[in-house]
């Protein structure tokens, strides 16, 4: 287990968004301050885009990518596996299926362009999810908190805005706040 809450090694992994939340704070001001950035449209040109159930890495330096991202995410949540100190990125689209694998290899793959670098760490960012009705979204975050909490590196985790701070009300109906993000391999933003 190494898997990092708020620069806290966890013995074990959070079980719902809400224990996450409550136990450190933290991660809402890092939600409300995703929240607050204004959509960007983004073309084709330099754009890595990612469907659902797949994921696809890159680095910062890559001629023909600047931003992989993903979107048409609901109940699905998005999962950014960066190192900090090459700037190696992965983005998936997951939806509860082949989780574990999926979470093994990307970590593996941002190890493997982070070759070289001696400086930096593993950084996990969650977006998506919502309250949902039947829970899926919370059953799908803890799956990938279980998966991530199994891996034989330390993972930080930086942000999380899945669940209930994803979540806004139209009608009476829960509503995901953002369905899609991208990540500047260049910058990081």
């Amino acid at each position: 287990m190494v898997l990092v809450l708020n620069g806290v090694l966890q013995a074990k992994c959070p079980q719902d968004t809400q224990t996450l939340y409550n136990a450190h704070p933290v991660y809402r001001e890092t939600a409300g301050q995703l929240l607050a950035i204004p959509n960007k449209v983004v073309g084709p040109v330099g754009l890595l885009y990612v469907q659902q159930r797949e994921f696809a890495a890159t680095v910062s330096h890559d001629k023909n990518v600047s931003i992989i991202g993903a979107d048409d995410v609901t109940t699905c949540i998005i999962v950014v596996v960066r190192h900090s100190g090459s700037g190696a990125v992965a983005l998936g689209h997951f939806d509860g299926s082949g989780t574990d694998e999926a979470v093994c290899a990307m970590v593996q793959r941002v190890q493997e362009l982070a070759l070289g670098y001696p400086e930096g760490r593993i950084e996990l960012q969650l977006v998506g999810g919502y309250t949902d009705a039947h829970h899926f979204s919370e059953e799908l975050f803890y799956s990938i908190m279980n998966a991530f909490h199994k891996q034989p590196v330390e993972i930080d985790l930086t942000l999380a805005c899945v669940g209930q701070l994803n979540s806004t009300i139209r009608g009476g109906i829960p509503w995901p706040i953002i369905y899609g993000i991208g990540v500047n391999n260049k910058t990081g933003e």
